[in-house]
């Protein structure tokens, strides 16, 4: 139980951060991928590569989990969500999992859909969670990105928990390539208009602003998959605290039954002996 208990402590604080982190992150991250959707659908394939049309039978995904356990479903969610993906959604598709957190690699890492070992993605990218940061998490981005430019991926998705609050975790399958055209319909409710004046020029900004969205994407999932973490944990332990002293509280009665019934076997024997000494 004071295990429990300090493990729920722990991740409490380490959710104020990581919630704050989080918070910080979406509002800029959400406004950068409307952005990105509306400018990709005034470009042409050949001006971006990122929003070229794809078959799918290509399928990269990117199954973010953690590196420690004893977090409720936390992990078990995202690895069936990707389980699903593959078995119903992309069944007839060569899908590839690249796992970021050693519970996400463990599942599949002795499985047909592991990362071929000289690839050009890396095998895992645990060490990430450690020193989380966009200088980090951009380069990584970065490999994801050239290896659908380049053709080896029709379609990238992430798998991951959205963090809503500590007791509550979404998990997404969001895709991050090839980047989605804005819905009509939305965009006409919006009033968004996507007829944009390019400054300095389409060529700056394909180089610049679109590659800087998606990484700003995936980094965004990493934040949102390391609150949920810790938000998933703090409720485990809060839960498993408290089913301790449950079961702490049953064995002190145990306890004291036993103590009670020891003294009175102990009572009976002396007042059985001085009635015996009497006789």
């Amino acid at each position: 139980m004071q295990i429990t208990s300090a493990m729920k402590m722990v991740s409490a604080a380490k959710l104020k951060r990581a919630q704050d982190a989080v918070t910080q992150m979406r509002p800029y991250a959400n406004k950068l991928r409307e952005i990105l959707q509306n400018l990709s659908s005034s470009l042409n394939a050949a001006e971006n590569v990122y929003s070229r049309p794809t078959e799918g039978k290509n399928v990269l995904l990117v199954v973010i989990s953690s590196n420690r356990g004893l977090a409720g479903a936390f992990n078990s969610n995202v690895i069936k969500k990707a389980w699903v993906m593959i078995r119903e959604e992309y069944a007839n598709a060569n899908v590839t999992v690249l796992s970021v957190g050693k519970k996400a690699n463990d599942a599949f890492k002795k499985t047909k859909h592991a990362l071929p070992e000289n690839g050009e993605l890396p095998q895992n990218m645990n060490e990430l969670f450690n020193h989380l940061n966009f200088a980090n998490a951009a380069p990584e981005a970065e490999k994801i990105m050239a290896a659908f430019a380049s053709g080896k991926f029709d379609k990238v998705y992430l798998i991951y928990n959205q963090f809503k609050n500590a007791a509550v975790q979404i998990t997404q399958a969001e895709r991050f390539l090839p980047v989605e055209a804005p819905k009509a319909e939305k965009d006409a409710k919006k009033g968004i208009n996507i007829d944009y004046i390019f400054e300095p020029g389409k060529e700056e900004i394909i180089a610049d602003l679109i590659p800087r969205s998606l990484k700003t994407q995936f980094y965004k999932a990493l934040l949102d998959s390391h609150a949920s973490e810790h938000g998933a944990r703090m409720t485990a332990m809060h839960k498993a605290t408290d089913n301790a002293k449950d079961m702490l509280r049953d064995l002190k009665i145990s306890y004291n039954k036993a103590r009670q019934a020891s003294i009175t076997n102990e009572i009976l024997e002396i007042v059985a002996g001085a009635e015996a000494l009497n006789g």
